[in-house]
């Protein structure tokens, strides 16, 4: 493998082609622009070209069919995978990478995905590699939020996690099924032992600053297990989206109700024409999108205390957000600056400090309300 050389697939897409914008910047590195169209790889590599100081190249590779010989003739040190939907995918990729002494990293946000990834950690320390799933927008940032503000708590109870994407983002066909895979279905909440969750429901209605008010839906993602494992006494983990425009909001809490009552068995197959109706209706709403984490809890002197961290993203810089976290592992991999090894959800991996430090050339706000 060549140290130097980063495969990322899904390169093109609307959180792959983030990545590749900012890992262009790097002087010594090979990219290799990476997805099932080798032509669109082409046509984005041709474009980024004139502003890199990597090298760039392109590939026609499945993430789904790549295997440990694929990866040897690429001579790959790191692989990214930012080719979702995720729920769908097992370890196979993850696999081979430790087989050809790869780093991998993706930006996963399934929940079983994410938090399985531990069973490949054995092999990969032997293997001297460093294997990450959720390096996105979660669980990355928000365990990076709590990490950072826990030590002001004597005791954290509660944690709500909000992702409120602004209406002129494309989110690809991959992130659409993703979505509606979800929609209607149960599952076990953050809220204790024998509670559940169904997906987009548990509606209300949340004013975030900067962003007004919008309706709110329950989400399946990793933290929902990850956060009350890292922090004990933590008793409710929640996480919500919270789409720009409230027609789309409320008509995915509607097929939410017909996936529930069994009538849409298959809603992620709907991803086409309801991807096709939202880029028809891209000009509802704005560029700008943000998140919110707030915890609830007590102070070290046992009076109630609360903190809401917030973060804004305005003229369509939000895809910059789960793009992220995958950068700055990376950087800390080619830089030889992160020794941890073996298989893990990125979770502590990156600090609050971190994920500042890197967007702060973006017009990229975010603080504690």
């Amino acid at each position: 493998m060549t140290a130097q050389s980063v495969l990322l697939l899904g390169g093109y897409g609307a959180f792959g082609g983030r990545i590749a914008e900012r890992l262009a910047g790097l002087p010594g590195l090979r990219l290799t622009i990476a997805g099932r169209c080798l032509e669109r790889a082409r046509s984005f590599a041709a474009a980024l070209a004139p502003s890199s100081r990597a090298t760039l190249a392109t590939a026609e590779l499945d993430a789904s069919r790549i295997g440990e010989r694929d990866l040897d003739a690429l001579a790959v040190g790191i692989v990214i995978n930012a080719s979702g939907p995720y729920q769908w995918q097992d370890y196979a990729l993850a696999r081979a990478c430790i087989a050809a002494g790869a780093h991998y990293v993706d930006l996963a946000d399934a929940r079983t995905f994410v938090a399985g990834i531990g069973a490949l950690d054995a092999p990969a320390k032997r293997a001297g590699v460093l294997v990450v799933s959720g390096a996105s927008t979660v669980p990355a940032i928000p365990a990076a939020v709590i990490d950072d503000l826990a030590p002001g708590f004597g005791t954290l109870r509660s944690a709500e996690i909000i992702i409120a994407p602004g209406n002129s983002f494309d989110p690809g066909l991959a992130t659409t099924q993703s979505i509606l895979s979800g929609l209607g279905r149960p599952s076990a909440s953050g809220d204790g032992p024998g509670s559940a969750v169904h997906g987009w429901q548990h509606l209300r209605r949340r004013v975030m600053p900067d962003l007004g008010a919008r309706w709110i839906g329950a989400c399946e993602t990793p933290d929902l297990d990850l956060l009350p494992r890292r922090y004990p006494g933590l008793e409710r983990a929640q996480v919500f989206a919270a789409l720009e425009v409230g027609a789309f909001h409320l008509g995915l809490w509607g097929l939410s109700w017909l996936v529930r009552a069994g009538i849409l068995r298959r809603p992620e197959r709907l991803a086409r024409p309801l991807l096709a109706a939202k880029r028809a209706l891209h000009f509802l709403g704005s560029d700008t999108g943000g998140m919110m984490v707030t915890l609830e809890g007590t102070a070290p002197d046992g009076r109630p205390k609360q903190a809401a961290w917030r973060l804004i993203a305005p003229h369509g810089q939000g895809p910059y957000i789960p793009a992220t976290p995958s950068v700055i592992l990376t950087k800390r991999l080619l830089a030889g600056t992160l020794a941890t090894r073996g298989a893990m959800p990125c979770v502590g991996l990156v600090t609050l400090a971190d994920f500042l430090s890197e967007v702060a050339d973006l017009d990229i706000t975010a603080g504690v309300t």
